[in-house]
């Protein structure tokens, strides 16, 4: 996520290097205090979209559980009725259900560690942003003082650019990695083969599970 990645540099600044670099270092941090309240404020706004969805997926969960429990007793009832036709669709709709219920708490599961990494980056830059407010004066008088003494070393910034140039190449490859792995994932999931065999497989369940009911229900 672009934000996460904006929060991510921001917290790790040195705010130090920023203000030793900067031709005007109270123009400086001010920026990079505003930057954070910005920042600050779209990462509010995403987790609490990140919590509504959490909720609005764990509702549909919850509605497709029901709908499990609806259809089985349709096909109980289909069992009972000696009706093995209506028995069998009804437990197709019970599967399906029940492969939506468990596609939901995947997700639910991935959209709760969105939002504890979202949570992580907010209070994060709340410290950066409450740092940032507390030393802006004490920063800038330092800095003031290095520069009156000659303390100034082009060497190391030129050091630390190298750093940071590195680990956003780094960061680079990583997402490039893991869009590829996605990809892969995605055209294996679409592999008609594998289609096929999961309905066959689905199909024998469904024939298990009417036997099943039909011997629980003295068919």
């Amino acid at each position: 996520m672009a934000l996460l990645e904006r929060v991510s540099t921001l917290v790790r600044a040195n705010l130090n290097d920023l203000i030793d670099k900067a031709e005007d270092p109270e123009k400086m941090i001010k920026q990079v205090i505003l930057d954070m309240q910005n920042q600050l404020l779209q990462v509010k706004t995403q987790v609490a979209i990140a919590i509504a969805d959490q909720h609005l997926l764990e509702k549909k969960q919850k509605e497709n559980e029901e709908k499990v429990a609806e259809w089985m007793r349709k096909a109980e009832l289909a069992v009972d009725k000696k009706e093995d036709d209506l028995a069998r669709a009804a437990l197709q709709r019970v599967e399906s259900y029940r492969e939506l219920r468990d596609n939901f708490a995947q997700q639910i599961i991935d959209q709760k560690a969105q939002v504890e990494n979202l949570k992580t980056a907010l209070r994060q830059l709340e410290q950066k942003l409450n740092e940032a407010e507390t030393k802006a004066d004490l920063l800038i008088a330092q800095q003031r003082r290095a520069r009156a003494v000659g303390k100034a070393s082009d060497a190391r910034m030129a050091m630390g650019d190298n750093s940071k140039a590195a680990a956003f190449d780094r960061m680079k490859r990583k997402v490039a990695h893991s869009e590829a792995v996605g990809q892969a994932k995605s055209e294996l999931a679409a592999d008609d083969v594998e289609g096929r065999l999961a309905a066959l497989e689905k199909a024998d369940r469904i024939e298990q599970l009417l036997a099943d009911l039909k011997t629980k229900r003295g068919a």
